[in-house]
């Protein structure tokens, strides 16, 4: 799935403990030794481009590609989603990054809770995650679809609630489609036999100590309401703030009533009494 992108900020590759590689685009500059880490879903890198750019306007934003994502490399080796969530610790080791928010969209959800879960540096603050997937539902109907049963056009009409942001599939070019499959099958690794969930996930949160807003796209035919509902209450700390008239992309149906959403809860319950 490919989404409308933004003008993308300048990549650099950073190395990491182990050989591995990542790509990654900073917007805003690291002046305090803190910032949000913003982790894409499925579709890539370019559906959080432009939540990554309005958040710069108050702080240092690092987005990364995850690898084997829009030709990145990936080595074989590292294939499921605590891979990245551990490559995505060392990147915050490396970078010195300190009182981070880590904000995920669908997959990018499920490798920030992952990524809390293993925090033994003490370098995340809160999470942020948008129609997040990851657990598994107690009840079928509020269960993720599962989009590789489907075509992409229909993947398209669950994933948006506005006609006018769902991609064109017909003008897309024959690179734009090799592209967009080849992001599909590096998914499909990291999800692995259950593809959106481990379903083991949902009864680890409770070890989850720093505060999580869970935002939702109310209309999202991908990832029901209530199971964005049931995430928020599987967190101590955690907070539902859903939002009208988007879908499983709310950052870009409704980026202004999602930063207002952040804002809201970074006022109130992360740093509380604090002014920008």
């Amino acid at each position: 799935m490919t989404t409308p992108a933004s003008t993308p900020a300048p990549a650099r590759t950073v190395a990491l403990p182990g050989g591995l590689t990542v790509t990654i685009q900073e917007f805003g500059e690291n002046t305090e030794g803190t910032g949000v880490l913003v982790l894409h879903g499925g579709a890539g890198p370019r559906t959080v481009a432009g939540i990554s750019s309005a958040l710069s306007e108050h702080v240092y934003v690092v987005t990364p590609t995850h690898p084997g994502f829009d030709g990145t490399p990936r080595p074989e080796r590292f294939d499921t989603v605590a891979d990245l969530a551990i490559a995505y610790l060392d990147l915050l080791d490396t970078l010195d990054l300190k009182g981070v928010m880590v904000i995920g969209n669908s997959v990018g959800g499920w490798i920030a809770a992952e990524m809390a879960l293993r925090d033994n540096h003490g370098r995340i603050g809160a999470l942020t995650l948008l129609n997040a997937v990851g657990i598994h539902a107690h009840m079928v109907e509020n269960r993720v679809v599962d989009p590789r049963t489907m075509a992409p056009s229909d993947v398209s009409q669950l994933s948006f609630a506005k006609a006018e942001f769902r991609p064109d599939f017909a003008s897309f070019t024959d690179e734009q489609r090799a592209a967009a499959g080849a992001n599909q099958k590096t998914l499909a690794v990291y999800g692995g036999d259950h593809f959106t969930y481990d379903p083991k996930l949902r009864a680890r949160l409770h070890r989850v100590t720093v505060p999580v807003l869970v935002v939702w796209g109310e209309e999202d035919g991908i990832a029901p309401l209530k199971y964005g509902r049931g995430y928020a209450d599987s967190f101590p700390n955690g907070h539902f703030a859903p939002i009208p008239d988007a879908a499983h992309f709310p950052q870009i149906e409704a980026l202004g009533a999602t930063l207002g959403a952040i804002g809201d809860f970074v006022s109130t319950v992360v740093k509380p009494g604090e002014t920008d």
